[in-house]
């Protein structure tokens, strides 16, 4: 048998035709997705589930159109939400045709593409085709300078408030006439201000993003010619992510697509969870209505997550109303059911979560493949600090850590000035912060002064008051800065720690100026109203900032292989072996602002939310619940969140050692499934509760009334501290805590230890509550 010729050189060089496919580039493809990619022709709507392989459907029929000769590279719309999206989209694409996906002008963001149809426009909408866009800055500082201009008060109507406002309206694709009635800013001045900011836009030949596409909108709509010019140019339209786009989106989709015409929309109405950024699921749930005829195909066949994992996602997620409904399911029947714990408290959550994922580090897994979703920002801080004192290597996808947001530092400056005076660091943070009238130039001029003097900056301010070396406006703000300062000082030792931080962002005009700003001052609240309450873990200020000192001086590199923390909305699009889903409790998932807001449509944006958390774990999802919380100074009793017991109990493995207890008749007939914990014996007393009860009561002023018990009902006694009872301990033996970690008995006294650990520093506590190292 002779082996066959071998190829000639020719035939491998041969030209062959732009955009030429393999005869296998349908290969793999299931049924569902063959399907989609081969109907190319009339409105087609692409349900597809989580894992179910959107990305590959889409670039397989804008492949699918090339090779089969439908259109030309330049005649295809593909629109996608961020810029790695499509650069990962063409990727695919020219790896799938060569060369010639280069052609595929028209693929990218919504964005990208509104700006190139703008430039060849600009002049209709009163531009040039050279026209600049406006970062956020940039719109601040404009909306700063209509404000003054107004004569409003930019303290309450800040510039930020605005801006956010009119991205709001022009996401509605609402123009400064279209304004509706109800939608306003300073009392009445809403629709004139947007006047006044567009047509300085205007006078300056720049837009901002918002711009991109209502102005597209104005001239497709006002100029039929130059909307016909772009249906015709556009043969094929693809959209991706169609569940998160806004009405200005979809009404500049509209205008370029005919009733008819060919055009596919990929999406999940299951996963639409950026309503609080002008999404709207209606765009998806009406597509048939929109688009009379449109063929409808559901990619369920799911290939990331096991079968109970989809199958609690799919139960969860059938109890919303507002669907068009498909079920995942998937060939792996293997795999453990999704986990159910209740814990006592959120510190307890922290522990156990922090051990999870140090037992399955043991057993195999990377911590990069373990994550911790959480509904809001505030959550993240007892994992931060847990992790830090375990030496687990963590990274915060999405924003800074607790400590290192802006608001924590800001707070931790004010309580190291009434701490210390001569910490300038701290005094150069916030001495303008809220303004107060005291410019950069007035600080450095204070700083330069106590350095040639060699006294801290409040010293040389001090001194600057009865001078006439800053001007009459500055000395009165530094004056009253200085008065609350000292009057806080004095407060320091009357009342507690965490009540003197209220106080302080009270007094202070902090809190103010965040609940001012509509667009991200909730966020910071409830992350400082998280710090006020981390707070009472500790005996006074001084032992907190020694703290936080500790933890910030950890080596804070984040590692190739770490435990990634972030919110359930920096989460869509992951996946993880190991998913942990905290917090599911009755006013923090869901959201109590999001349904207070917005009712049930608020509710069911709220269970989307937890459907994408579920599916991002591939092989192992545990939820978790807390049965007391601390809120605002006071322990209350917490119910877990509705969504647990709308899991299907077939796919759910239930794990409670809570209980619910004392609590209101209300909240009695309020009962979980999960519920079946036996009870505690006798009154909640241990020592710190007990500490913490007379450290209130000793420091009360006559004028303050008592606070009423934090927890009323049945708990456990865990330890008391006995000076008389012996201790089988030795200074020196080396020991461990749940809490503080690591470290060596210092001192003995009867059964309380006082122990220097490695990284929380030197601690008395009960001698049970560690064991031999």
């Amino acid at each position: 048998m002779t082996d066959s010729a071998p190829p000639r050189i020719s035939d491998l060089a041969r030209a062959r035709p732009p955009g030429g496919v393999g005869p296998d580039y349908l290969a793999g493809l299931n049924p569902e997705q063959r399907e989609a990619v081969e109907t190319t022709e009339g409105p087609v709507l692409v349900l597809a589930g989580a894992g179910t392989g959107k990305t590959r459907v889409l670039t397989t029929r804008l492949a699918h159109i090339l090779a089969t000769g439908r259109a030309r590279p330049w005649e295809l719309l593909a629109v996608t939400f961020t810029n790695k999206a499509a650069r990962e989209m063409r990727e695919r694409i020219t790896h799938l045709i060569g060369p010639s996906a280069e052609g595929l002008r028209w693929l990218g963001t919504f964005h990208s593409i509104a700006a190139q149809i703008l430039r060849r426009h600009a002049e209709l909408v009163g531009l040039k085709s050279t026209f600049t866009i406006l970062d956020t800055d940039d719109q601040e500082r404009v909306c700063k300078q209509l404000i003054e201009a107004a004569n409003l008060d930019s303290k309450r109507w800040t510039p930020r408030s605005l801006s956010g406002l009119i991205d709001h309206w022009k996401n509605r694709g609402w123009t400064p006439e279209k304004l509706p009635a109800g939608e306003d800013f300073a009392n009445g001045k809403g629709q004139t201000l947007y006047a006044a900011y567009q047509a300085r836009l205007a006078s300056l030949n720049a837009c901002d993003f918002g711009d991109l596409l209502l102005h597209n909108i104005t001239i497709l709509s006002q100029h039929a010619d130059i909307a016909e010019e772009y249906r015709r140019r556009f043969r094929y339209i693809l959209v991706d992510e169609y569940q998160d786009t806004n009405v200005a989106q979809y009404l500049w989709l509209r205008l370029l697509t005919a009733s008819t015409g060919n055009v596919c929309c990929v999406g999940d109405d299951d996963q639409s969870i950026y309503g609080w950024r002008g999404a709207e699921v209606d765009n998806i749930l009406r597509f048939e209505r929109d688009f009379p005829g449109a063929k409808v195909i559901r990619l369920e066949r799911n290939y990331r997550s096991t079968h109970h994992i989809l199958g609690a996602a799919s139960g969860l997620i059938s109890a919303n109303r507002g669907r068009l409904g498909k079920t995942l399911w998937t060939e792996d029947t293997a795999g453990d059911k999704v986990r159910v714990r209740g814990v006592w408290d959120g510190e307890a959550e922290a522990r156990l979560i922090a051990d999870e994922i140090e037992t399955a580090r043991k057993s195999g897994l990377k911590y990069s493949d373990m994550a911790v979703l959480v509904r809001a920002s505030f959550q993240m801080r007892a994992f931060e600090e847990r992790f830090v004192m375990l030496a687990i290597p963590y990274t915060v996808i999405g924003g800074p850590r607790f400590f290192e947001r802006a608001e924590i530092r800001d707070a931790h400056a004010y309580l190291r000035l009434i701490v210390s005076e001569d910490d300038d660091l701290a005094f150069e943070r916030i001495v303008n912060v809220p303004k107060r009238g005291v410019g950069d130039t007035s600080v450095q001029k204070i700083l330069t002064i106590a350095r040639e003097n060699g006294v801290s900056a409040m010293q040389a301010v001090r001194a600057l008051l009865g001078s006439d070396e800053l001007q009459a406006r500055t000395r009165t703000a530094l004056s009253n800065f200085v008065r609350d300062l000292d009057r806080w000082r004095t407060r320091a030792a009357e009342i507690p720690h965490w009540e003197l931080t209220e106080l302080v962002l009270e007094e202070s005009g902090y809190t103010d100026m965040q609940k001012a700003d509509r667009t991200s001052g909730p966020t910071r609240l409830d992350n400082l109203k998280e710090l006020v309450q981390s707070m009472q873990a500790f005996d006074g200020l001084t032992a907190y900032l020694e703290h936080v000192s500790l933890v910030m001086d950890l080596d804070r590199g984040d590692s190739a292989d770490s435990v990634q923390i972030m919110t359930l909305h920096g989460a869509k699009g992951l996946e993880f072996p190991l998913v942990f889903l905290p917090g599911w409790e009755e006013g923090v998932f869901p959201s109590q602002r999001s349904i207070d807001e917005k009712g049930e449509k608020g509710l069911e944006e709220e269970r989307r939310l937890a459907y994408v958390g579920v599916t991002r774990a591939k092989s192992d999802a545990r939820i978790s619940f807390a049965a007391n919380r601390l809120v605002y100074g006071r322990w209350t009793s917490q119910l877990p969140s509705r969504f647990v017991d709308e899991l299907p109990i077939d796919h759910v493995e239930a794990q409670s050692d809570t209980g619910y207890y004392g609590a209101s008749a209300g909240m009695k007939e309020a009962k979980s499934r999960w519920d079946e914990a036996p009870s505690f014996g006798s009154g909640y007393s241990s020592p710190g509760w007990k500490r913490a009860q007379s450290f209130t009561a000793a420091r009360a002023p006559a004028d303050r009334p008592a606070r009423h018990a934090l927890i009323e009902g049945d708990g456990r006694l865990i330890a008391t501290a006995d000076p008389k009872a012996g201790s089988g301990w030795t200074k020196g033996d080396r020991v461990f805590h749940q809490k503080f970690g690591y470290g060596h008995v210092r001192l003995i006294e009867g059964n309380k230890l006082v122990v220097a650990f490695d990284k929380a520093g030197e601690k008395k506590v009960i001698d049970t509550f560690v064991e031999k190292a």
